[in-house]
């Protein structure tokens, strides 16, 4: 009788296993590490906007894959963490959804969090996507073959505010307040370089940590310094309160306030009459995305979904997702290698012009544009109120991005090689 037991407890185990393998096999699963959950103000990640864009967007292009038969006739399963943006705990996540049998996995809203990712992506194997992870390491110092970046970085967004930003203020003195993180660092590093303002001692600067409520005190030290443009090399959440708290103590009276990388959602949280007169960069509008056809019903359909515009976020996980799909089939496999020798050197139309894989580096090469944020009552009298950026500079992505020789002397001087490494 126990020998029956036995043999028959067996079978079952075998049955399940094969069919919960055969289940497995006709489902792709796809994960999204992102800040996600609306929580409390108090407990919001400072990035949860951003965070919360990817995942509806995610979640459009997953909708209209499965509904035109899945990729190569396997339907996708998007897998959705709530990722708060501390790389330590963010590695934990990644890990487990790899092991998990997650094929690809994208995100980010902080560049720290991306670069760790990327790492844990590396030791699987498999491939990881940044959607907002504008620091210049995440595919220079960092890069390797299983991360790719479909956003800008802060050195393309660097060059075209310096096209404006040299025009117009030109010989004055700028002061800088930095997040504390590698974006925060690469970014101001970029924007010195690109504006020739590498003085620390005439050019001043502060450090903020990530996730700051109060502002006050470094920018009332950048008001008295008596520098013409403030530079906030800040994100999210943290950048709404700065320019609000920068509007509150009068500093757009006597300077230009810049902000290297901008969305509509974080001016959204700052203000109009805060935000008026701004400037930034950003390598996606939804106004501009309307000029295209793939745009148009991207941005259009996303309205009708959930009541409001699309941001940058949104738009970058939306296209990594159509062009894994677009990959997996001019691959004609899942292989992780195949899949990635199918990206290089691709070029696409996502919701924008033509952008493309950059073989060497995995940075989507594309089109860049400077804004400056329009007047609060055409703000408001918006649809949404979320028409916030008339573009002053646009500049072409090979215009804007790193060239293969600095590429090459970046990886040098941190004892990288000087091509992607498995």
């Amino acid at each position: 009788m126990k020998s029956f037991c036995f043999t028959a407890i067996a079978v079952i185990f075998v049955v399940c296993l094969f069919a919960g393998n055969t289940g497995a096999a006709d489902v792709i699963k796809i994960g999204l590490t992102a800040p996600l959950d609306i929580k409390s103000v108090e407990q919001r990640d400072p990035y949860w906007k951003q965070g919360l864009d990817q995942k509806r967007a995610a979640d459009m292009a997953v909708e209209e894959i499965n509904a035109a038969g899945g990729i190569m006739g396997k339907k996708i399963e998007l897998v959705s963490v709530d990722t708060p943006s501390k790389p330590a705990e963010s590695k934990v996540i990644l890990d487990k959804m790899y092991s998990d049998g997650v094929v690809i996995a994208l995100g980010g809203s902080a560049s720290s969090v991306a670069i760790a990712n990327g790492k844990v992506a590396k030791r699987h194997k498999k491939l990881y996507f940044g959607t907002l992870t504008y620091s210049t390491e995440t595919t220079g110092e960092e890069g390797h073959k299983y991360i790719f970046r479909e956003c800008y970085d802060s050195g393309m967004a660097a060059k075209v505010l310096a096209d404006y930003l040299k025009r117009n203020f030109a010989g004055k003195t700028y002061f800088y307040i930095t997040a504390d993180y590698t974006w925060g660092w690469t970014t101001e590093d970029a924007f010195r370089k690109n504006t020739d303002t590498l003085d620390k001692e005439k050019h001043k600067g502060m450090l903020t940590r990530l996730g700051n409520s109060d502002f006050n005190n470094v920018l009332q030290i950048a008001k008295d310094s008596g520098a013409s443009v403030l530079v906030l090399v800040q994100f999210g959440r943290d950048m709404e309160v700065a320019v609000k708290q920068a509007y509150e103590l009068g500093l757009k009276k006597s300077m230009q306030i810049v902000v290297p990388n901008l969305t509509e959602d974080m001016a959204e949280g700052a203000g109009a009459e805060a935000m008026e007169g701004v400037v930034g960069a950003t390598p996606w509008i939804w106004s501009e995305a309307l000029k295209t056809s793939k745009g148009k019903a991207f941005v259009e359909k996303f309205e009708k979904k959930y009541g409001r515009y699309p941001t940058t976020s949104g738009a970058s996980a939306y296209v990594i997702i159509h062009q894994y799909k677009e990959a997996v089939e001019r691959a004609k496999t899942l292989d992780t290698a195949a899949v990635i020798k199918a990206l290089e050197g691709h070029k696409y139309i996502g919701l924008k012009d033509e952008q493309y894989w950059r073989e060497w580096d995995h940075q989507s090469v594309q089109t860049v544009y400077a804004v400056k944020c329009k007047p609060a009552a055409a703000v408001k009298n918006s649809k949404y109120g979320l028409d916030f950026f008339e573009i002053i500079s646009t500049m072409k992505g090979e215009d804007a991005a790193i060239k293969l020789n600095d590429w090459t002397a970046v990886r040098s001087r941190v004892g990288a090689p000087a091509v992607l490494e498995d």
